[in-house]
């Protein structure tokens, strides 16, 4: 399981001093934490994993967007720490698909819909997110998807 992992990952870099990891690894852990409780209101999760590589892919999102605004404000030190920290947490994510495998899935999905146009794109989307979340960035996904229906 990837928690495992980032546990692992916790108690190597400490044993290391590796202060950077450390701190990037803590960071992962308190948002897994902070979803875990927001969970528990709703259904438990069909899968962990799942669960996790979603708070990842919206870790990395959200530093990402900091690295640009950080680069536009000309604060570069900064934008290289987000960096570092992308990179730790892009460990524990798995695989992503390739922009091939992720037309050649959107094919598939768009076929078993019988999907023609624009009106489908919720449609597709729900079934690409549900089939291949974890591998996939939906936001690509997204003008991937409208370039196959348009």
């Amino acid at each position: 399981m990837i928690r495992d992992d980032i546990k692992q990952a916790q108690i190597a870099a400490m044993k290391a001093g590796d202060k950077e990891t450390r701190s990037a690894v803590s960071l992962i852990q308190a948002a897994i934490k902070n979803r875990d409780i927001e969970a528990r209101t709703g259904p438990a999760p069909a899968d962990d994993d799942a669960l996790v590589v979603e708070v990842l892919q919206k870790m990395v999102k959200q530093r990402r967007e900091s690295i640009d605004m950080y680069r536009k404000g000309g604060r570069e030190e900064l934008a290289k720490a987000e960096e570092n920290e992308v990179a730790v947490i892009e460990r524990f994510l798995p695989q992503q698909m390739s922009e091939d495998e992720t037309r050649a899935a959107i094919e598939t999905i768009k076929a078993e819909l019988g999907a023609s146009g624009m009106k489908d794109m919720g449609r597709v989307m729900a079934e690409l997110k549900a089939r291949h979340a974890s591998v996939l960035d939906m936001s690509k996904a997204s003008g991937l998807v409208k370039a196959a229906l348009s």
